[in-house]
């Protein structure tokens, strides 16, 4: 069964995203990141370039030819998937294919829009069972 973890309070949320998506590329594990919303999505590739300016974060969209092996990828569906380890959602409603993956990481910003959305998605991983874990933001 999927385990879900959840980060609250970001500050900025795209941000926090780039953090655990370099964690994960650094850890050598394989990220999908999800978004339906393109814009979200082109916003999220161009702060991956300029996140960290010591270190890279490999990243493509899932379409692209190296997608099997790039270790973060962005997604606006959950077809064609190389790999199902984690996914980080980037989306307000939760992922149709989550329960695909191994682990899911879901952001909650400090927003009331967005802690309003963020305890929907709780309630419906809760009432299915779902192992969920609560973690705190230390922002850097």
């Amino acid at each position: 069964m999927t385990r879900i973890d959840f980060y609250h309070y970001a500050d900025d949320k795209l941000r926090y995203a780039c953090r655990l998506a370099a964690t994960a590329a650094a850890r050598d594990s394989r990220l999908v990141v999800y978004s339906p919303d393109e814009a979200t999505l082109s916003r999220f590739d161009q702060m991956l370039w300029t996140f960290a300016p010591t270190r890279f974060v490999p990243h493509c969209r899932v379409k692209d030819a190296v997608a099997a092996d790039t270790p973060v990828l962005l997604a606006s569906e959950g077809e064609g998937l190389p790999h199902h380890d984690v996914l980080l959602n980037l989306h307000s409603e939760w992922p149709p294919f989550f329960s695909t993956f191994e682990r899911l990481l879901e952001i909650v910003a400090t927003d009331d829009e967005d802690k309003r959305s963020a305890r929907a998605r709780y309630a419906f991983y809760r009432q299915r069972g779902y192992e969920i874990r609560v973690n705190a933001i230390a922002e850097a």
